[in-house]
């Protein structure tokens, strides 16, 4: 390829019809690629996760993948709350969803679980009431 990919996508915040188009189209473009099926899906899961998770903690944010000969990037960036318990909220199960976010089928306390589970990389930079980026990244 020799050249790298940018794809930028804006997260609205508590907009539930539109969560997941990113990472579908993501998704669409990786295949396009001829991106390995195993990758697509990894990268596809990776970012819906933190999609998700970003309409429902952080009142959206900006997510950016770059894909180059070596490796797919994934930089999800919000303005929201922060993460209190980085430790906690990767851990399956916790959840700090509100119970109509829940009873909408959301916020299992899967997403950071997930979005580690199905990448090679992941960090996590957060400050509490400026926001939190997390990068992730699956090696080619």
């Amino acid at each position: 390829m020799n050249d790298s990919l940018e794809l930028t996508y804006t997260i609205d915040p508590d907009d539930f019809t539109r969560a997941g188009e990113a990472s579908t189209s993501v998704k669409k473009t990786l295949k396009t690629m001829g991106m390995p099926p195993e990758i697509v899906r990894r990268v596809a899961i990776a970012i819906y996760e933190g999609e998700i998770n970003m309409v429902i903690h952080a009142n959206g944010g900006q997510i950016t993948v770059t894909v180059s000969d070596e490796d797919i990037t994934m930089v999800l960036a919000d303005q929201g709350p922060g993460i209190p318990d980085v430790e906690k909220a990767m851990q399956a199960g916790f959840s700090t969803a509100p119970e109509n976010v829940r009873n909408l089928g959301f916020g299992a306390g899967m997403g950071l679980p997930n979005m580690k589970k199905y990448t090679d990389e992941i960090s996590i930079e957060t400050e509490l009431g400026v926001g939190t980026t997390v990068t992730m990244k699956i090696n080619l």
